[in-house]
């Protein structure tokens, strides 16, 4: 995944096991263009990375839970295709309401830790 830069401090939440990272912001973008566009060329292709990445993306998440996130369909006359699985919209769904609440203005705490790292590269001026 390319690395992206922020202007204003933020949270980045990461789902870890072992040494992978299972779920991220980039591979919850992932499930929510697959599940837009029901392939994973297609949604790939709108976040500018490799058929080859995502699919390492998919199967990492994958090989973490039980069932997988991702269902795809072999090509032929009847057309390939990908889907998230009912799974795979749930842990979608929980992630995505964690993020909501580690966002500024989401909580007392996340405002007051932010608050503390601007106090602090301000008196570092």
């Amino acid at each position: 995944m390319t690395r992206t830069y922020h202007n204003q401090p933020r949270f980045q939440l990461r789902l870890v096991d072992q040494k992978d990272v299972v779920l991220g912001p980039g591979k919850a973008d992932l499930l929510d263009r697959i599940d837009a566009c029901g392939s994973i060329t297609a949604a790939s292709r709108e976040l500018g990375m490799s058929y080859k990445k995502a699919w390492q993306l998919i199967d990492t998440m994958n090989r973490h839970f039980p069932s997988p996130l991702i269902a795809t369909a072999a090509g032929g006359s009847e057309g390939g295709g990908a889907q998230v699985t009912p799974l795979g919209r749930k842990v979608l769904d929980h992630y995505r309401a964690l993020q909501r609440m580690l966002a500024p203005g989401a909580s007392d705490d996340v405002d007051a830790l932010l608050k503390l790292l601007k106090d602090s590269e301000s008196s570092n001026n």
